[in-house]
């Protein structure tokens, strides 16, 4: 079966090569349409968007990045480059080198702040966003949870094994998760390393800089919130999440009334965005970019 992706790479500032899905759209038309940028979170890599960029891109074109660490994309040298800001160069000099002016902006979790931290530096170039379980204010119990795990350079003898380690990690998160979902989290999050086993797919020194407070969220996110403001906006959250409260995005609402809002029942954090609801959200807001 053909791939709905090229694979493709370019060079952050600092000259690391970098790992990118390109999604053409499917249909004729969507060549002229606003692309979609999906950002992922913290562990996470392109695969995590596999199902929903490959709907998108029936009709728009999908980029998404693998941040500097993840994936297929090149280690950094130095460990403190793994940060929001880092990140957010780096997918600045992939924009430049698509020559894309103007995206739609899918971001979970840290891929959320990132999409923040874009508007706070260039509003004008986001076209409409969807955040992911996470807003301007991240819940510090949140964090800790992913302290706990992120950088464990745990292995696995199989893809069982792997499917039942996440299920003990992460089963509050995902309490109606078959043992088929945990098995593409597995897939999704792991590959097989070079001595057979089955390990994570990111470079562990990922958890020094977010063991440091500043190093797990920028300070004072609501400026760069607001200036998303204006633009088609969707927020989605977990009704179980432990890092975007009810409380925040009662008050992200409230900051930008036009923002709609999805809550998905008996998920944590973060919904994989192949839920009926985030899909149909999706839709319903991509509709309104040209």
């Amino acid at each position: 079966m053909e791939k709905a992706y090229v694979d493709r790479f370019w060079n952050s500032p600092d000259g690391l090569k970098l790992h990118f899905r390109d999604y053409p759209a499917r249909d004729t038309e969507g060549e002229g349409r606003i692309p979609v940028l999906c950002m992922h979170g913290l562990t996470r890599n392109a695969r995590d968007f596999a199902a929903l960029a490959e709907h998108i891109s029936a009709s728009r074109r999908v980029i998404v990045p693998e941040m500097r660490g993840r994936g297929d994309s090149e280690y950094a040298r130095d460990s403190a480059t793994y940060n929001p800001v880092t990140y957010v160069g780096d997918v600045l000099a992939l924009l430049a080198q698509e020559e894309i002016s103007r995206f739609a902006a899918i971001g979970t979790s840290l891929g959320g702040l990132m999409t923040m931290l874009m508007a706070a530096t260039d509003e004008s170039k986001i076209a409409a966003v969807v955040l992911n379980d996470v807003g301007p204010v991240v819940d510090p119990e949140g964090i800790e949870r992913i302290r706990e795990y992120v950088g464990q350079g745990r292995s696995y003898p199989s893809w069982m094994h792997a499917a039942r380690a996440l299920q003990d990690l992460h089963a509050s998160s995902f309490p109606k998760f078959t043992v088929d979902d945990w098995l593409n989290m597995a897939k999704s999050g792991m590959v097989v390393q070079q001595n057979g086993r089955i390990g994570f797919d990111y470079d562990m020194t990922i958890a020094e800089p977010f063991q440091q407070d500043e190093g797990a969220a920028p300070p004072d996110l609501w400026p760069a919130f607001e200036a998303l403001a204006g633009r088609p906006m969707l927020i989605v959250r977990g009704a179980m999440s432990d890092l975007l409260t009810s409380e925040t995005l009662a008050e992200m609402q409230k900051r930008i009334p036009q923002a709609q809002s999805v809550t998905i029942a008996d998920i944590g954090h973060a919904p994989t965005l192949d839920e009926l609801e985030a899909v149909a959200a999706i839709d319903q807001l991509l509709a309104q970019v040209p």
